[in-house]
């Protein structure tokens, strides 16, 4: 199943969104990641480094008032003491849920080490109050002893939760890496299939198109074989389809109108001669008598018969090399005396418009494998042309010479030239420059059609040079 062009795009199209949005939401969720930690830090490592050291101090404020009591047994500073052993496990309270396991155990020892600092402080108030004699240095050592088991959990707990701080900020740093490189990689990977998928959808598109446009290219040169299969989207698949039909009606048509030509051709040839040589006759006095009036109507008539029969014949070789029947003789002959009997001639024609013809041929000039009468064919029709478009007075000039180890050939005028939009069609048949002066005359357009198709079995080429109010040159190459 082939997806339609309309299907590729928005296939296409989808899967670049989603490729973007994959590389946006993996940016996302490293973004709250690396959010998620940055918080951490700041709400419950800092937290816990703030609370060891309010903890700290409300420990030493516990023994400050604790030690003042004892000495000035002021109930003031006891209600002081008890107010901050409070704090203190108040504080511990608002610690142990910002902690891991290792942060709790510390915090359990404190809480512990703590009440059984407080319990030692409940003895000593038990036994001064009792009057009971008791050494107060042991207690004293006892209680420091406790209150320094105290300090240095806290600094524990502190330190703990600056290392932990720290592993977090070292962790986002490297998760931070990980991501700039995903990130990265990601992105290279997304423009690649993005730019993958553009190709794909460019090219199944541009390439049957170009296809279609050398296939027309074809057509309009008169080459009408072979179809045309696209592997392409639906839609182009059907307009391959429908371009197959026309070439075929218009193989069909081609085909019909040479078979019309040759038809008639063979069958206007014969009255055209008999016609031809009726009037000759008459010119001769074989019907009596000729008057200067009908000798000129005669002529004239003698004339346009002969312009039919070249015509008739023009478009009887045309179909035969159409139709692949056109028998070439090719020997070894010489091209100098081909073009001095093409000279020669279309000598008469020349010298009634006054225009001259010259020969410039290269010497020694080698022998050509060639058909000379099919040759001689060729250079009348460009020699013809030259004279007929070139204005009284002009020239034109027949040139041969070695190049590239081929023969090039040359037909010069002093013509007016032809339009740039004309030289693309000037070797289709029927096809004739637009004529823009009086002394321009129209023709049937078969002359350069049948030159092409001699130059082209003689395994040559032909092309024009020219431009409008400067002359044409037509050129053609053979083979040695």
């Amino acid at each position: 199943m082939r997806f339609t062009l309309f299907s590729r795009l928005v296939f296409g199209y989808l899967a670049i969104f989603l490729l973007m949005a994959a590389v946006g939401l993996y940016t996302v969720y490293q973004l709250r990641h690396m959010q998620d930690v940055t918080r951490s830090v700041l709400e419950r490592d800092r937290r816990v480094f703030d609370l060891s050291d309010k903890l700290g101090d409300a420990m030493l404020s516990e023994v400050r008032y604790e030690r003042k009591f004892f000495i000035t047994k002021d109930a003031a500073l006891y209600e002081q003491f008890v107010l901050f052993q409070k704090d203190f496990e108040r504080l511990l309270d608002e610690a142990e849920p910002l902690t891991d396991a290792r942060g709790k155990s510390l915090l359990q020892d404190i809480r512990e080490e703590h009440q059984r600092y407080g319990k030692v402080v409940a003895e000593e108030l038990d036994l001064m109050r009792t009057r009971q004699p008791y050494l107060e240095k042991d207690y004293r050592e006892d209680k420091e002893n406790t209150v320094d088991g105290i300090i240095g959990d806290l600094e524990r707990l502190k330190a703990r939760g600056q290392q932990r701080s720290e592993g977090k900020l070292t962790g986002l740093a490297a998760a931070g890496a990980d991501a700039h490189r995903v990130a990265v990689f990601l992105a290279a990977a997304a423009l690649i299939l993005v730019v993958a998928i553009s190709l794909l959808i460019t090219r199944s598109v541009t390439r049957p198109l170009t296809r279609l446009k050398d296939r027309t290219s074809l057509i309009a040169r008169g080459e009408f074989d072979g179809k045309l299969d696209l592997a392409a989207p639906p839609e182009i698949a059907e307009l391959s389809r429908a371009f197959n039909l026309m070439c075929d009606r218009l193989k069909n048509l081609d085909e019909m109108k040479s078979d019309f030509y040759s038809t008639m051709s063979h069958e206007l040839r014969t009255p055209l001669t008999s016609i031809k040589e009726g009037i000759g006759l008459l010119l001769e006095g074989v019907g009596g008598n000729v008057t200067d009036k009908q000798r000129r109507l005669l002529t004239i008539l003698a004339e346009e018969s002969q312009r039919l029969i070249t015509l008739v014949n023009s478009l009887l070789d045309l179909s035969k090399m159409d139709a692949g029947m056109m028998t070439y003789h090719l020997e070894p002959a010489s091209l100098a005396s081909v073009i001095d009997r093409a000279v020669t001639e279309l000598g008469p024609l020349a010298e009634a418009k006054k225009i001259k013809v010259e020969a410039q041929i290269e010497e020694p000039m080698p022998l050509v494998k060639m058909d000379p009468d099919r040759i001689l064919q060729a250079l009348r029709n460009l020699v013809g042309n030259a004279v007929k478009f070139t204005p009284d007075g002009g020239r034109v000039t027949l040139s041969a010479v070695q190049k590239n180890g081929s023969i090039e050939v040359a037909v010069s005028d002093t013509g007016p030239g032809i339009s740039v939009e004309d030289l693309p069609m000037i070797f289709d048949k029927y096809r004739q420059g637009h004529a823009k002066s009086s002394y321009m005359l129209r023709g049937t357009g078969l002359g350069l059609a049948i030159v092409k198709h001699i130059i082209d079995s003689h395994g040559g080429e032909v092309w024009v040079e020219s431009q409008a109010g400067q002359g044409s040159s037509f050129i053609f190459v053979l083979p040695k």
